[in-house]
C-alpha cells in the first residue's frame, strides 16, 4: 500500500481542516495517509517522505505558523537532500496583505526546490479574500491532482 504524508503549518486551524477534509480522497485511492500536526524534519525524512502534501497557512508578515517552525529550519539549516521526495502544496493567504500573500507556502516551495525535492503540478493559492472555507477550493484542486499525476493506484 502507498503512503502519503500531509504536512500541516496552521495558525488557527484552516490548514489542518483542509488536511481532514482531502485525506479521504487519498485513502479512496488506497493510501496510508498520516497528517503531522507539529511536523519535524524526522517525519520528513526517516524513513524519506515519498509522496507528500502540504497544507501551509501564512501568518505574521508572510511567516510560517509555530507548528511548522522546527521542520523549515530543519530543511534549511541541515540542508538534507530532498530528491526523494514529490510533493503538493496549498498555501492558505490573505491578498489583503499585499506582498506576503501566501508567504509561507512560496517560500516552502522555494526550500523544498533548493533541496531537490519535484513539485507536482501548480501550487494552489487560496485566498480568504475570495474564498470563505478553503476546502471548496482544496478538494476540487486535490481531486484533479490525484487524476493528473496517477495517483490513484
Amino acid at each position: 500500500m502507498s503512503t502519503l504524508n500531509i504536512f500541516v503549518a496552521t495558525m488557527y486551524g484552516g490548514a489542518l481542516d483542509v488536511a481532514e477534509q482531502v485525506k479521504p480522497l487519498f485513502e479512496d485511492c488506497g493510501y496510508t495517509v498520516t497528517i503531522h500536526e507539529q511536523p519535524t524534519l524526522e517525519d520528513l525524512i526517516e524513513p524519506p517522505t515519498k509522496l507528500a502534501l502540504f497544507c501551509v497557512s501564512t501568518t505574521g508578515s508572510g511567516d510560517y505558523p509555530g507548528n511548522f517552525a522546527s521542520l523549515a529550519s530543519g530543511i534549511a539549516e541541515k540542508g538534507p537532500s530532498l530528491a526523494h521526495l514529490r510533493y503538493g502544496l496549498i498555501a492558505l493567504g490573505d491578498s489583503s496583505y499585499g506582498d506576503t500573500f501566501c508567504g509561507a507556502g512560496r517560500a516552502l516551495d522555494a526550500l523544498l526546490n533548493e533541496h531537490g525535492a519535484e513539485r507536482l503540478g501548480e501550487r494552489l493559492e487560496v485566498d480568504a479574500m475570495e474564498t470563505f472555507m478553503a476546502d471548496d477550493e482544496a478538494v476540487p484542486w486535490v481531486e484533479e491532482w490525484i487524476k493528473e499525476h496517477g495517483l490513484n493506484n
